[in-house]
Parts: C-alpha cells; structure tokens; sequence
C-alpha cells in the first residue's frame, strides 16, 4: 500500500511523553473497534534476530525461497526503515484464525459420506488474510489521519514484506516465539495472522517476550518429515508448508510418504502445543469455508481450471497453481488411496502436465503395494505408461516405482 506524504508535521515527541501515550491508548481501542484487538508497539530500529536470520540463510534452510537471499531483501529485514524511511515506531498486530474444526458428517458432501479427504491448514480454509489484515490496517491509519488532523506517513505490512515479523512481534511483547519459530501469544495461542503498520512518530514500547516452551517438545516430536532440526530451528526444506506451498517442482520421493492427506500446508506442530489447548473462537471472518475444510481429493483431482480458480478465489490457496495443488493431491492418494480411486487417477493422467502425473504414478505404485489385488493391473499400466512416455523425471519415477513393486 502506498505511503500517504505528510503536509503538516507532527511533534517529534518521545515515546514516554504524555502525546505518545494518549496517542498509543488511542490506537490500541480503535484498532479493537477495528477487529484488531492484539496489539503492541516497537521502535522502527535495527532487529537483533537478524544475524540468526543470515545463519539461517547461509546453511540453505530456506530451499527455494531464493528471494530471501537478495541483498535488498535482506537488508530490509534488518530495519523497517528501509520500508518507511519516515518510520520510528512498528505497530505490530495478531488476529486469531482459530475455529472448531468444521463436522464433516453434517458440513461437507453428504453424497461421499466415505470419500477420502485432504487437510488444508486452518489459516487457508476462509478468506485470504492477506486481504483481510491490509484492509483493517488501511482503516487504522485512515482513522489515525482523521484522529490528528493531518496526513500520516505510513506503510502496511502483511507477510509478503520484507520484514522480520514475528522478531518484531516479540520485540513488542506481543508474543514469544515458540520451538516450532511460530508466533505465540498468551491467552490467544499461534493460531494467528500477523500485520504491521509503520509509523512516523515513536510510541511507548511493549516489554520483549521471552519463550516460555521449557522442556516441552511436542512440536518437534509431532513433525513426520523432521523439519524442526532443532529448537526454534526450521529447516523450511522439510515442512510440509513449504512442500505443498513453496516449492513448486517435485515433491522429494523421500518425505512423501510423511506428508499425509496434507495438500496445503500444515497444522500437526500447533495442534499438539499446549499454549493452543483452549479452544478460543477466532476471527469471524476467518471461518472455515465449507468447501476448504477437508475437500474430496477426487473431486480436487477433477477441477478444470476455471473451476480451480472459482475455488480458490480469495484465499491463500491462490499462492499455489493448479498444478502445485494437484500434485499435493495426487501424494495424498498415495498416502490413503484405494482402488476405488483407480478410474479417477487414471482419468487424471490422460491429461495432466508432467509434475502432476509424476505423482500420480507414485500414487498408483503406492496403492498397488497395499492393496495386492490391483498390484497386476497398475503393473501394466505402468508398463503401458513407460513405453508412451517422453519426459525424463516421470519416465524416471516410472522406472523407480515399477522396480518397487517387482521387489517382494
């Protein structure tokens, strides 16, 4: 969102001084009038956490977020200033997502009671935060101009900025950042979205939090492909977020066995952490969508692409493409899939791009070893696949897949 140039200037007050704490209280009831109501304030200064973020780039944690490794971008990151050259203060906000998971005998399909499903995580299941989060912080800063009676220079950020969010959040004393290096906040927990709003005058600042995990590591335990290499370590490459999400090629024969039903991110290291054991009602505009709370993989596997973009209209589920999101699918039934799906994979592969049916091969040679009594029938089709086939990487998943099940 643009920054709106100042036309008057406002006093450069210290952020203990009486302007700077009306002000602060000001903002924290308008931003709860604005469904806002977790909110706290840090200087716009360099963040310490930056080196450790430069030590976590340097051992390649971040896989294909290539990005992250611009010089720009890093530096960026290192001080909100390079966003808001104006800015002194970052107020920094958390708004809840979490919701009951939606009862799928009574919330979803009632025709394919038995149909398989795939899990997509709670943050994706309603409308994209993203648009919900720059809209309320828009408002704010509206409301803070009309408040002092002259333009604001400012600057909102939801995610995609270059900006370490939850090192600012911490700084603030809006949260901790627990083992599994997610935000979490007392009373509310992790099921949150973050945002932040760049200022140009200080504000009274929050006290820093400091983790309160202890001994616990259910997080790490939780984690089937162990991408939490260590406590508030994440090796990105192995997170079955950034798998189905980020990572746009193959999904590493290795771990997709681990991945589950997961098609869009992944909810196991905050469903075991104890700070999310309460059941707090979210955000209303972050209820579940029906259609997103554990969909039918057949009926995913068969969207066309305008049908593919009506379904992920306004949610995070646009950050993948049709074929990212297919393939994640198609692991899902190599996890779970019977023979029952067969006619749908096989339909699938007659007109998919090379990613997916790479993965729908996996899929049937994942089938046929649990279930012996299609294990001729997807031999042969494979067979019948190989000597059709032109491109390398599936021709190679063809040839590892069919050596597997020639294998007792």
């Amino acid at each position: 969102m643009p920054s709106n140039p100042p036309v008057a200037e406002i006093p450069d007050f210290p952020a203990d001084s009486p302007w700077a704490r009306a002000t602060a209280a000001w903002l924290r009831g308008a931003a709860a009038a604005l469904g806002l109501p977790h909110l706290a304030f840090t200087p716009a200064t360099e963040i310490d956490q930056h080196e450790r973020y430069n030590t976590w780039l340097a051992a390649d944690y971040a896989g294909e977020l290539v990005y992250l490794v611009r010089e720009e971008q890093r530096l960026a990151r290192r001080d909100p200033r390079h966003l808001l050259e104006s800015a002194r203060c970052v107020c920094t906000v958390a708004v809840s997502y979490l919701h009951p998971a939606l009862d799928q005998a009574t919330e979803t399909d009632r025709s394919a009671p038995n149909a398989l499903r795939g899990q997509i995580a709670r943050y994706a299941q309603a409308t994209d935060y993203h648009i919900v989060l720059k809209q309320r912080l828009g408002r704010l800063a509206e409301a803070l101009r009309q408040h002092l009676g002259t333009a604001v220079a400012y600057r909102v950020c939801v995610d995609t900025a270059p900006i370490l969010e939850r090192a600012l959040a911490a700084r603030a004393g809006l949260g901790f950042q627990g083992k599994n290096t997610l935000l979490i906040t007392p009373g509310v927990g992790s099921y949150t979205v973050l945002g932040e709003l760049l200022l140009p005058f200080a504000l009274p600042s929050g006290q820093e939090a400091t983790p309160h995990c202890g001994q616990c590591r259910a997080c790490l335990d939780v984690c089937p492909t162990g991408a939490l290499v260590g406590d508030y370590l994440l090796d990105a490459r192995r997170c079955i977020s950034y798998l189905t999400i980020e990572n746009s090629g193959a999904i590493p024969r290795a771990l997709r066995s681990q991945v589950g039903t997961w098609i869009f991110g992944c909810d196991l290291c905050q469903q075991v952490c104890p700070w999310n054991a309460a059941e707090r009602p979210g955000d209303p505009e972050f209820r579940p969508r029906r259609d997103l709370a554990q969909p039918e993989l057949v009926r995913l596997l068969q969207l066309g692409a305008a049908q593919f973009r009506r379904y992920v209209q306004r949610t995070a589920l646009r950050r993948v493409g049709r074929a990212q999101l297919l393939r994640n699918v198609a692991v899902a039934l190599g996890n779970v899939g019977t023979a029952a799906e067969l006619p749908a994979i096989a339909a699938a592969l007659g007109r998919e791009s090379a990613l997916v049916r790479e993965h729908l091969y996996w899929a049937l040679g994942q089938i046929a070893r649990r279930g012996p009594a299609v294990r001729l029938q997807v031999t042969a089709q494979l067979q019948a696949a190989q000597a059709a086939e032109t491109e390398p990487a599936v021709l190679a998943e063809l040839a590892t897949t069919l050596s597997e099940l020639r294998d007792p």
